[in-house]
């Protein structure tokens, strides 16, 4: 293969991309930045002098993927049942990004790109339960279990754990589950 030119458009970008790419199709422990290098076409340098080392580079895929799990949460306006279900669709199209965002240890956790990222992620889960559906003194606790059913069902759903033809729609499966936790049933009220 030839070796582009160092200043190709976008750089950083593309290594984003085929990182991505390389997590979805061989997992985190198989990523390399020389083979990142050799799958953009550029030096085996260019990787290091975009991300230092992997884990800078895992660092900025968690951050790109909690600003994306953000901007879904944000648009699912305040409501629960949407929210949870862009963030099982998020897991579900977002793959690298989803396995790398929760792996604390594969990161500089206290890099500034991902402390942003968490935060904003962090307050639209927030937003999500302002949502009458969800009683003000209990709201600490439902966005705990909330999130933990979201995430707990996203990563069964990723690990192929939970029966389901291929056209299956996660989302669509999770809505159900998502309704159990904010929705009781009349039973549930005596």
């Amino acid at each position: 293969m030839r070796q582009q030119p160092y200043h190709h458009g976008d750089l950083r970008r593309a290594l984003l991309t085929a990182a991505a790419e390389a997590i979805a199709e061989s997992g985190v422990a198989a990523l390399s930045l020389r083979d990142l290098a050799r799958r953009v076409g550029v030096s085996h340098a260019a990787p290091t002098h975009h991300f230092g080392d992997k884990t800078g580079l895992l660092t900025a895929i968690a951050a790109e993927g909690l600003d994306l799990l953000a901007a879904q949460l944000e648009a699912a306006g305040g409501d629960i049942l949407a929210a949870g279900q862009a963030y099982v669709r998020f897991a579900a199209t977002h793959r690298a990004h989803f396995e790398v965002m929760f792996q604390p240890s594969l990161l500089h956790f206290d890099a500034p790109e991902l402390t942003a990222a968490r935060q904003r992620a962090g307050r639209a889960l927030r937003d999500s339960l302002d949502d009458t559906r969800v009683p003000a003194g209990d709201r600490d606790n439902a966005r705990l279990a909330a999130w933990s059913i979201v995430h707990g069902f996203a990563t069964l759903w990723l690990s192929g754990a939970l029966p389901h033809d291929a056209d299956d729609d996660p989302s669509a499966l999770a809505g159900p589950v998502i309704r159990l936790l904010f929705e009781p049933t009349p039973d549930q009220h005596t």
